[in-house]
């Protein structure tokens, strides 16, 4: 979790490369899915349960909406895994990482790392801009 921590921290610094230099390679697999595990969380805080559902949407990099399955492969997988903790089948997420780490390249693995650290703050953020309840270690991430 301090690695997690030190990465969140980096990340809301800006410096992509300070955040992906906090994670030991050896983690990645645990960070990624402790990060999506928590983004669901939150999703799920955000949405008051199913009564207002958030809505996920890919994008290119002309800003244009795309479907998943035309996403990168880094955010075609972090599209998945969410959406995989989302509807309550962490199994399905952790293989979703599985399948990512042993057939991506390293900069697609930065990429989901990257990815993973980006949707962990900016759903902080909005939680705690509505007053809700997250993971105390976030919490503490946010605040150094």
């Amino acid at each position: 979790m301090d690695q997690a921590q030190r990465a969140l921290v980096a990340i809301r610094a800006g410096t992509d490369t300070d955040a992906l230099t906090q994670v030991d390679a050896e983690c990645t697999r645990d960070l990624v899915t402790l990060l999506f595990a928590e983004c669901s969380a939150m999703v799920a805080a955000l949405g008051d349960g199913g009564a207002t559902p958030v809505r996920v949407q890919v994008f290119d990099e002309a800003g244009t909406e795309v479907s998943i399955d035309a996403a990168d492969p880094p955010i075609r997988t972090a599209v998945r895994t969410l959406l995989a903790e989302v509807h309550g089948k962490p199994a399905d997420a952790k293989e979703q990482v599985e399948i990512a780490l042993a057939n991506a390249a390293p900069e697609e693995i930065s990429s989901l790392v990257l990815q993973a650290l980006r949707w962990t703050s900016r759903l902080a953020d909005e939680c705690l801009d509505r007053d809700i309840e997250i993971a105390p270690w976030i919490v503490d991430a946010l605040r150094r």
